[in-house]
């Protein structure tokens, strides 16, 4: 449940990090990739998780740079196929490859 807080006379809604995030992946018709599910022990298996927020950090960060995935592609000089891949949690990225990406947005500001 987001709450809310008041400053300078005006209200504003809080939200958690996460919900914030597919929030604004929504809103530009992009679905994050899910966390895996936490077993009985609330453990989660690391590789998926790792990939799931390597995709998540990238997509919220190209969405914040109002970049396509073509465009974030030839900034960082990878194809598109590989930064789909990478964005679905269904690839693995070398470190070459986030270097690259972080690039990308390190020369952007973002």
């Amino acid at each position: 449940m987001p709450r809310t807080m008041t400053l300078d006379k005006e209200t504003f809604v809080l939200l958690p990090a996460q919900e914030y995030q597919d929030l604004l992946a929504r809103a530009h018709g992009v679905e994050m990739p899910e966390y895996p599910k936490a077993d009985k022990q609330g453990h989660r298996p690391a590789h998926a998780f790792g990939l799931a927020s390597i995709a998540r950090e990238i997509i919220t960060r190209r969405l914040a740079a109002g970049w396509t995935q073509e465009q974030l592609a030839q900034k960082a000089g990878v194809r598109v196929e590989t930064l789909s891949r990478i964005e679905r949690a269904k690839h693995h990225p070398q470190q070459a490859t986030l270097a690259k990406i972080e690039q990308a947005f390190t020369k952007a500001g973002v």
